[in-house]
């Protein structure tokens, strides 16, 4: 309290000070924090002292993600135990599981309409099977990251209940409003984000007779973050996981927040200061836990929610650009919006890094580009309608099975969803020569997300070359949601591939784990260093310089491309992930990557 008391103050004064009571209640927040320590098990106190010590733990080279569905891929929580050694096998130090909290009856965006904070979904297990998982994680080396869902609850959470029932109390935790005419006063200065099936971002609560914020699904009630008691009680729900051993927090919908009349109610600087407040309360209470942004948008606004040395927010951000740059890339066989978005990234804070990724469960939002694809807004929203109907056209001599997702805005291009196997062209393979191919895609992109300068998450079945799951189309709770297209259920059959090299599964598994040790050994690879673009490469490479004597290089062409570069007499260029030595002229296989060391011949 003594070193992050004052800025906890600091951070919740502009939001609440003018509340009656504020005073009081920061008391109570504060002995809320005390019992919180008090009651943090033994263990995990001792991991906080370690880590403090050692702030940068998280930023290292052998530090490998894995992202799943708890049930797609284990089963059950306690199921998951049985996965570890699978994970280790791929170099996975940081499981983060997507949301098993429990939810709604029927439709619940899968897994983001939360009921309950504290109890999880039956056919998962129980709450108590939660720190027994991180338990057996931890002591295998690997992190637990979980949702967090912070922006709304379910409609039939006991606080909408309570609100719906009349209780004026819980009325106040979310965004009620009785005046048509200020609900479209607020509408114009709004986004859509599911324009096609969730048009708007009110919806008419007739026992209340009022509207309700719901920017996400009409079932999925805003929470009011300028409601003291909402921050209250959000805050006793990390403490409570984090003494259950989460150690990271994915934040859902980070960016939403703080509503405001005239404005977009995305990224209001009232968001900053809550997650600031958030990252406080953990520095004070559980020092060892992450905080991670899901903030899908430009490399310039995404890095705000990474805050500034005397202002920290989230440990670590999704770099949104850098993914969609990667897939824009292999569709034009040039690497320029690699490079330009590489080239935008602003120095981070101490403290703070990249999430670098391939696929995730969401779909993938070309606009992230828009600063980077063109100088006007027509021009960067033609390139990158012509990028996304690479992945959309699905004719027989295009490699890509991907489906356009619904847009933001009616203008904007629409998203793309699909398994990275079926977008990499796995899928649709008719002869060896297409397959060595797309696996070539599917690595180099991988390749990038290992080398960029973050921390890479592998998305469920990419390792084994998964592909689109058509299946949700038979499911009345799923059909309307295309992005289930890309959340199959883990291969077991694929899985047991695993280790044959003559199998696609194999092929595929068998390099990430290659990338993940190779990775391991390279300390120039860690988040901190920051990759330097390399000018002067064919218009299809990227180069990226770690390091003094560390490079790596891309090729997004299905063409050899032929590099030259600098050594010194009695000097070599050794591949990394091939152990080859190479002279000063390197020759790139099409939808090749390699990552060279300078080293004495």
């Amino acid at each position: 309290m003594e070193r992050h008391g004052p800025h906890l103050r600091a951070c919740l004064e502009p939001l609440y000070g003018a509340a009656r009571g504020f005073d009081a209640w920061f008391d109570h927040l504060t002995a809320q924090l005390a019992a919180a320590a008090a009651d943090r098990p033994a263990p995990l106190l001792a991991l906080d002292r370690t880590r403090e010590g050692d702030p940068n733990w998280f930023l290292r080279s052998d530090m490998i993600g894995y992202s799943a569905y708890v049930d797609r891929f284990a089963g059950s929580l306690s199921g998951l135990t049985g996965r570890i050694d699978y994970l280790r096998e791929l170099g996975v130090r940081y499981l983060h599981l997507l949301p098993f909290w429990a939810t709604r009856a029927g439709d619940s965006d899968g897994g983001f309409a939360v009921s309950d904070y504290n109890a999880v979904r039956p056919d998962v297990g129980d709450i108590a099977d939660l720190a027994p998982l991180a338990d057996a994680l931890r002591a295998a080396g690997i992190s637990l990251c979980v949702d967090l869902v912070l922006n709304h609850t379910a409609d039939d959470h006991p606080w909408a209940v309570a609100a719906r029932g009349g209780d004026t109390r819980f009325q106040a935790y979310y965004h009620l409003i009785d005046d048509e005419r200020l609900v479209q006063a607020y509408e114009a200065g709004l986004d859509q984000v599911f324009p096609a099936t969730a048009p708007g971002n009110f919806t008419y609560c007739a026992p209340l007779k009022a509207w309700v914020w719901t920017t996400f699904y009409p079932f999925q009630w805003d929470l009011n973050w300028a409601n003291p008691a909402v921050f209250g009680e959000m805050a006793a729900v990390i403490l409570g996981l984090a003494n259950r051993g989460v150690e990271a927090f994915r934040l859902d919908s980070a960016a939403y927040l703080w509503k405001r009349l005239g404005g977009p109610s995305r990224g209001e600087p009232q968001t900053h200061l809550v997650l600031q407040a958030l990252r406080a309360i953990l520095a004070i209470a559980a020092p060892s836990v992450l905080l991670k942004s899901e903030v899908i948008a430009p490399v310039a606004e995404t890095v705000r929610y990474l805050g500034a040395a005397a202002a920290p927010e989230c440990h670590l951000a999704y770099h949104s650009g850098l993914m969609t740059a990667g897939w824009a890339a292999l569709a034009e066989g040039s690497g320029d919006l690699v490079r330009r978005v590489l080239a935008e990234v602003p120095a981070l804070p101490a403290g703070a890094g990249w999430i670098t990724y391939v696929r995730c469960h969401d779909d993938i939002g070309w606009m992230v580009l828009a600063p980077q694809a063109g100088a006007s807004p027509d021009e960067a929203q033609a390139r990158l309608a012509r990028v996304a109907e690479v992945y959309t056209r699905g004719g027989a001599e295009d490699f890509a099975r991907g489906e356009s997702f619904q847009t933001g805005d009616g203008v904007a291009v629409r998203g793309l969803n699909g398994m990275a196997a079926s977008l990499t062209g796995i899928e649709a393979a008719v002869d060896q020569h297409e397959l060595d191919r797309a696996i070539d895609r599917l690595t180099l992109l991988y390749s990038l997300a290992y080398a960029a300068g973050g921390t890479p998450v592998i998305y469920m079945g990419d390792e084994l070359g998964q592909t689109n799951d058509q299946g949700f189309r038979d499911d009345p709770l799923k059909a309307h949601e295309g992005r289930w297209l890309h959340r199959p259920a883990f291969d077991e059959a694929l899985a047991e591939q695993a280790a044959d090299t003559a199998s696609v599964a194999g092929r595929i598994h068998g390099r990430l784990k290659a990338l993940a040790w190779a990775r391991a050994e390279l300390p120039p690879l860690t988040p901190q260093t920051v990759p330097e673009v390399l000018a002067g490469l064919p218009d299809a490479v990227v180069g990226l310089r770690r390091g003094l004597d560390d490079i790596a290089l891309f090729n997004f062409s299905g063409e050899p491309q032929t590099i030259s570069l600098d050594v010194q007499a009695g000097e070599i260029w050794r591949d990394r992930l091939f152990g080859d030595p190479r002279g000063s002229r390197i020759v790139l296989a099409g939808y090749g990557s390699a990552w060279l060391t300078r080293v004495k011949s």
